[in-house]
């Protein structure tokens, strides 16, 4: 009985037609990715795959780089596509020479088929050499008129299949600002400004996540009418950093020291966003207990 296939995405095409792109977006979904790729430790590298059971889901880049591949690949794609165990798609991307030769003025890199230097040729050259790999391809994208954040999108809804990580995330942290603000923060909310519950005996052991303390924090009039501020500015916004291809966006709330406050706005609203987003909820400081004078 052959257990589920392994999906193994080969990713080709025209240089300078959005291969790294196209990685970065399978990484993205969850995909293990390899960029290039030599062709002849593709078998062995499938092997050694199926006998961990670790990663179902492949994506590796072949270009002109692999000058071998297009020596012997049209063989080792046809060794793998007859294997039951593999599933195996090609993604070729793709884009008109006049976009092509742009892309590598911006860029002044050279052509990798452009020994005296003349980009067009080297276009030339390597559309010629790719033209039958394209022809047996299962996915052809022009990527002429695409933008990185469209050629994403394309390639999700091309190779989506619902399982994957989203290609959209939210994480919500609290934090403490005399621990530092978090490095990889997107919005920084600060909520010094509420009663510290710090400064009740019973309340100082215990965190956010604790419903006495949760409640001590949203009890007040204020903590209630900064909430549903944050929660107004937030909602608008957010699906316009999904448009614009952002992956993850960290959304970090916090107090002095990490334990209290911040810990429960993280909650309240990592909890609410959750209802629309993919949301992951951390606290960074929540079991630090760094004694200071300084607790503004």
């Amino acid at each position: 009985m052959i257990d589920t296939p392994l999906q193994l995405v080969v990713i080709t095409g025209m240089s300078g037609a959005g291969k790294t792109v196209a990685i970065q977006s399978f990484e993205d979904m969850g995909y293990f990715t390899i960029d290039n790729m030599p062709p002849a430790l593709l078998p062995k590298f499938i092997e050694l795959l199926q006998s961990n059971k670790d990663n179902d889901r492949v994506a590796v880049v072949v270009d002109m780089r692999s000058r071998s591949f297009f020596a012997d690949g049209g063989s080792i794609l046809d060794q793998l596509d007859s294997d039951l165990s593999v599933e195996l798609k090609i993604l070729f991307l793709d884009a008109t020479d006049g976009e092509l030769v742009a892309r590598y003025k911006e860029t002044r890199r050279s052509h990798p088929m452009a020994a005296d230097g003349r980009v067009l040729e080297g276009i030339a050259k390597e559309r010629e050499l790719l033209a039958p790999l394209k022809s047996s391809s299962q996915h052809v994208i022009d990527t002429t008129e695409l933008t990185p954040r469209k050629l994403r999108q394309a390639i999700i809804d091309s190779f989506s299949d619902g399982k994957e990580q989203s290609a959209f995330r939210i994480e919500v942290v609290s934090f403490g600002f005399k621990y530092g603000l978090p490095l990889d923060a997107d919005l920084v909310f600060d909520v010094r400004f509420l009663p510290n519950p710090h400064y009740i005996p019973e309340l100082r052991p215990q965190t956010g996540l604790d419903q006495p303390v949760y409640d001590y924090v949203m009890g007040h009039e204020a903590s209630e009418a900064f909430y549903q501020s944050l929660l107004g500015l937030l909602v608008p916004i957010l699906p316009g950093y999904q448009t614009e291809g952002k992956s993850v966006l960290t959304i970090a709330i916090g107090c002095t020291g990490g334990q209290h406050r911040s810990v429960a706005f993280a909650k309240r609203l990592s909890e609410e966003l959750a209802t629309a987003w993919p949301v992951n909820a951390s606290h960074r400081d929540k079991n630090l207990r760094k004694e200071t004078v300084n607790r503004s």
